[in-house]
């Protein structure tokens, strides 16, 4: 994709083909019309973005990301859908709302990145980078926040995540077309979100993962989480402040691949089994089978 590419496009297809089905496989409560259709197809339909990456720039691989972007519109419009089915806009329905219609933005900057268009006039490099954010900062850690702001455990601490977390995300995006203090500003409140997630994380390992596998999960997310975010933080502030701060490459090596695979991945790999455990305590017991019937002689 880029000069970035060894850590990028790796990253970007996991985010594609497996963290947006796996999180829209978690979606709790009323389900539009098509929705189950387009979680079970979206594999297929995210297939063609997927090898629009590891094409050089050009008219094919731009063909294949407009496939995709066409594919994260169709999502994005779940989420109006679902919006007047739950007439909600308590903060973890605000966090879901925001993860779908997260990946329409990447697919935006990925169509643009893939035809050598620099877009409202951001580098190749910045619409490179914006996939990847959209697919985990805006799509995984929101709805994360959203899952870990569900009813029975919803308190401030929950409801500050939800809400920090899509609106960091939005404030970092409206930092790119404002300056690097507004984009500062961004990454202050999604890392307040991030921190309220990582710190919620660890009390549900505490309070419901029993198995050990599940635990593991989430302590790594958590804690993986806490060092990327800080990583994010001194980028931000050294590109504000002009105070030395890691490179481009080196943050895509280190926050983006720990936020994509230590995060992302385990945090849905952990509330996949979390849920799983909730669905088996949720079936009923089956009925014991009938006794077989004893003659009583005569």
């Amino acid at each position: 994709m880029t000069t970035l590419s060894a850590f990028v496009v790796p990253v970007v297809t996991v985010g594609m083909l497996w963290v947006v089905p796996t999180g829209l496989g978690l979606v709790e409560g009323p389900r539009p019309p098509g929705w189950d259709r387009l979680r079970r197809a979206w594999p297929l339909l995210a297939l063609p973005g997927a090898v629009s990456l590891w094409l050089p720039r050009s008219g094919t691989a731009t063909a294949l990301a407009a496939c995709y972007a066409l594919a994260t519109l169709a999502l994005a419009l779940q989420a109006p859908a679902r919006l007047t089915l739950t007439r909600s806009l308590r903060p973890g329905e605000i966090a879901v709302l925001t993860a779908l219609v997260s990946p329409s933005v990447a697919g935006l900057a990925l169509v643009a990145e893939r035809a050598s268009y620099p877009l409202f006039g951001f580098e190749l490099d910045l619409l490179a980078l914006t996939v990847p954010h959209f697919h985990f900062a805006g799509f995984a850690a929101a709805l994360v926040a959203g899952l870990l702001c569900r009813a029975p455990a919803e308190g401030p601490l929950a409801r500050t995540a939800a809400l920090s977390v899509p609106a960091g995300t939005l404030l970092v995006l409206a930092g790119y077309f404002v300056d690097d203090w507004a984009e500062l500003a961004g990454a202050v409140v999604l890392t307040a979100g991030m921190a309220a997630v990582s710190v919620l994380t660890l009390r549900e390992r505490r309070g419901l993962a029993a198995d050990p596998a599940t635990r593991a999960l989430l302590g790594v997310s958590a804690l993986v989480l806490a060092v990327t975010m800080a990583l994010a933080l001194w980028w931000a502030a050294g590109e504000a402040t002009g105070l030395p701060h890691p490179t481009l490459t080196w943050m895509a090596a280190t926050h983006g691949l720990g936020n994509a695979l230590g995060f992302a991945v385990c945090a849905l790999l952990a509330h996949r089994r979390l849920r799983t455990k909730r669905t088996a305590a949720a079936a009923p017991a089956p009925h014991p089978a009938p006794l077989p019937r004893t003659e009583l002689p005569a």
